[in-house]
């Protein structure tokens, strides 16, 4: 069995309130990139452990701290699955802000799924996923997702990204979820993002905010950079993707999104 564990995107970050178990609540809206994705290959194989290969990039991670072999290791302790070949071939940048691990151990989860025949409902999916990460559960659905809490609580929200170009930039250095979370500072916006987002796409640049960015562009200036270079170059909107580094521009015209030097660039 094939799977593609594509990649995402946050539009907004709104950083709530810091909570007594450590995590922050927040609320952003998470959107798919289909065109950029990981491609697992999982088989049933004789025994009860993993084999696992991985190709593509290079995953800065030991094999067993890979979520992919850790969310392997959470269907056996609750379901029992048998023993399983699994392939990585890793394409989506990491330490980027894509969601690119996750999808990866939420696409696992679906597959084992189906090559065990465990019919489990999607509510059950998504607790599983959430368990392994914050972003997680977003890719069980894998559709336009307002998401809540740590991240994992969804629901659907309307966005007409039809038409548009996506360009990415990942710049070679990354931003870590701790250096991330370390400096930003938790705030309640006036106006919720998910009417912030209601306003048409030429206003999103003054109002929805990425709350990571400040403190990530004042120790990283690079992506303070790309960011006003997309939006030189033509983008309607530009923001950091989640914790970073990957910032990501919206162009309404494909000429110009064609003239940004990446090699990530998408029609939504």
């Amino acid at each position: 069995m094939k799977m593609r564990a594509n990649c995402k995107i946050n539009l907004g970050l709104d950083i709530l309130r810091r909570r007594e178990d450590g995590y922050h609540d927040l609320e952003t809206v998470m959107v798919p990139v289909h065109g950029l994705y990981d491609e697992l290959t999982i088989e049933r194989i004789a025994g009860d452990g993993v084999l696992f290969e991985s190709a593509g990039l290079k995953v800065d991670c030991p094999a067993d701290k890979n979520l992919c072999i850790k969310a392997f290791q959470l269907m056996k302790e609750r379901y029992g699955v048998g023993g399983v070949y699994l392939r990585l071939d890793k394409r989506v940048p990491f330490g980027a802000g894509l969601g690119g691990g996750s999808s990866d151990a939420t696409m696992t989860l679906l597959a084992l799924n189906e090559l065990f025949a465990l019919h489990l409902p999607e509510s059950e999916l998504i607790a599983l996923a959430a368990e392994l990460g914050s972003d997680t559960a977003f890719f069980v659905r894998n559709t336009p997702q307002r998401c809540t809490g740590r991240g994992e609580r969804m629901e659907p929200i309307d966005l007409n990204l039809q038409g548009l170009w996506l360009v990415l930039v990942k710049p070679d250095e990354g931003v870590s979820t701790r250096e991330a979370y370390a400096g930003v500072v938790p705030q309640l916006p006036e106006i919720p993002l998910r009417e912030r987002l209601q306003r048409p796409l030429s206003e999103w640049q003054a109002c929805v905010k990425n709350d990571f960015e400040p403190h990530i562009f004042a120790a990283h200036p690079r992506l303070a950079a790309i960011k006003a270079e997309l939006l030189q170059a033509g983008a309607v909107y530009a923001a950091m993707s989640g914790s970073g580094s990957t910032i990501f521009g919206l162009f309404d015209d494909e000429k110009k999104a064609r003239l940004v030097d990446t090699p990530y660039i998408y029609c939504l």
